[in-house]
């Protein structure tokens, strides 16, 4: 009996071990395998000849793990202890530290702020791999190190380190940190936006890379398509964003960036996504989601664009190429803003007196428009009409007048906490009050059966209605005269798809009175 014992768990043990390094395998494996043939490589996404000097490119296989991404900011530190300094901003839900590094030269003159955030999914390793690229070129390559002079630069290398270190999208969790923007429920969530929320930059990229290779596109043309552009630019169409600051971001920015990309032969466009609707396929072109960075960056008065870069699940696969790409786009946008230092300060400047109105929804226009693909039967660039939702051309849905300020009552510090970790402004009533405000009934109400990225979202439609009411001392204000009040109308209108309702974080019912009003009258309290 007892050898029968020890026999089995002798094989147990080896059962343990054998799956272990199938595991280990497998994940190298993953790591390697690029579905792509080489002759689409070769024809249409060749590598570009540079030196690349970041962790990756000295060894073979993989990518720059963490323990190489401290070592290799720790020695920019040391080599240049007056202009780089290394935050730890918070800890991932593994309990891995996540780093900030900031570029400032000491200089008297005024600088602009920029922002780059890599690895927010963490299985696209160009993303991490390129600002490390852009970091060692600003301050080891003197071609670049002027930027310095009228730049502060911040950086986040790897947001989303415990799915980095597995390539897996999503956090320890299962969720999505760039579903997260608003509604701030995952750890890395808070900390990430809170250190954009502090630094308060005039300029953000968050870097990414889109898988070319999707499901959906074997249902399109002979024997399926792949996506033919090597960066796509997502910049925000969501209307209460300034027009003027929609415009100047893709005029200016985004068009440079562009044009240098070309100039290496590296293909692009506005982004695009794909989704399958009643068998149908359907793209989605650029963004108007406060849940996602391009937004959520942009309602924080910030010229913001989501970079996304042809590669995940290519492995290694033109990973220069990809890498390189993501250090011209980042180098572009840091030339653009010293070039158009006065220019972009006072358009920031100017945004409050834009519009008065607040957009709770809209629509996209559609469109069927020639896409360009590569054939996968053919291995050549064809064109395939399509179905476009397109957010850049969205128009007003619902609409209501832009209050003075939201008045919250005092015992909602859940969402006050979040509105704070966003940038937004929160003051307090001294004294007991009595208004006159506009309340939200909710005269609709339904909730989803099934959980969205860790909510069950609500849906709800409210009428208004003026009255008056005494507001307790501590009651919060948010007055929208401040820069980030487009976020105030995304998270705090009832029916906006974004919100704080909608993601349950303030549950509600139908026939409900909520906690949140407008002030109308324009008089500071």
């Amino acid at each position: 009996m007892g050898r029968q014992y020890n026999n089995h768990l002798f094989f147990l043990a080896m059962k343990k071990v054998f799956l272990i390094i199938s595991l280990i395998l497998c994940l190298n494996f993953i790591q390697d395998f690029s579905p792509q043939s080489k002759n689409i490589t070769e024809k249409f996404f060749p590598e570009i000849n540079v030196e690349i000097n970041t962790p990756a490119f000295k060894k073979e296989k993989g990518f720059t793990n963490y323990n190489e991404l401290i070592v290799f900011i720790n020695q920019l530190q040391k080599k240049y202890p007056d202009i780089v300094s290394i935050k730890h901003i918070g800890e991932s839900q593994k309990g891995k530290s996540v780093p900030l590094v900031i570029l400032n030269k000491k200089s008297d003159t005024k600088k602009l702020k920029v922002f780059f955030q890599g690895g927010l999914h963490g299985d696209e390793m160009a993303s991490s791999e390129g600002v490390l690229f852009i970091m060692d070129k600003l301050l080891n390559d003197t071609a670049y190190s002027y930027l310095l002079n009228k730049l502060e630069i911040a950086i986040i290398p790897i947001a989303n380190i415990d799915g980095y270190e597995v390539q897996d999208r999503y956090a320890a969790n299962g969720l999505d940190l760039n579903r997260d923007q608003t509604k701030l429920m995952i750890k890395e969530s808070v900390f990430l936006k809170q250190t954009f929320s502090d630094f308060n930059p005039h300029v953000a990229i968050d870097f990414h890379e889109y898988r070319p290779f999707r499901k959906e596109f074997s249902q399109l043309s002979s024997y399926g398509i792949t996506s033919y552009y090597d960066a796509m630019f997502m910049t925000s169409g969501n209307l209460n964003v300034p027009e003027k600051i929609r415009d100047y971001t893709k005029n200016v920015f985004v068009k440079n960036a562009e044009n240098v990309l070309n100039s290496f032969g590296i293909t692009t466009r506005e982004y695009l996504t794909s989704d399958k609707v009643m068998g149908d396929i359907h793209f989605n072109q650029g963004s108007n989601n406060a849940r996602s960075s391009a937004t959520s960056f942009a309602l924080a008065n910030t010229i913001s664009t989501l970079v996304e870069i042809r590669g995940v699940g290519l492995g290694r696969t033109s990973f220069k190429r990809r890498v390189f790409s993501v250090f011209s786009i980042g180098i572009s946008y840091l030339k653009t803003a010293v070039e158009n230092m006065n220019e972009v300060d006072e358009l920031l400047k100017s945004k409050f007196n834009t519009n008065n109105l607040a957009i709770v929804t809209s629509k996209k226009e559609k469109s069927v428009e020639p896409l360009k693909v590569i054939d996968l039967e053919t291995e050549k660039e064809i064109n395939i009409d399509v179905t476009i939702f397109n957010a850049s051309k969205s128009t007003a849905d619902l609409t209501r007048s832009k209050p003075f300020a939201y008045i919250i009552k005092n015992n909602q510090q859940s969402i006050i906490a979040k509105l704070k970790v966003l940038g937004v402004i929160v003051n307090e009533l001294e004294a007991d009050k009595e208004l006159e405000v506009e309340s939200y009934l909710v005269n609709d109400y339904s909730v989803d059966d099934e959980k969205n990225e860790g909510v069950y979202q609500q849906k709800v439609k409210t009428i208004t209605s003026i009255e008056k009411k005494l507001f307790l001392k501590g009651s919060y204000i948010v007055y929208m005269n401040q820069e980030n009040c487009g976020l105030a109308i995304e998270t705090l209108e009832p029916e906006a798809p974004n919100g704080f309702i909608s993601f349950g974080i303030l549950t509600t019912k139908q026939n409900n009175k909520l906690p949140i009003y407008r002030y109308l009258k324009n008089e500071k309290l």
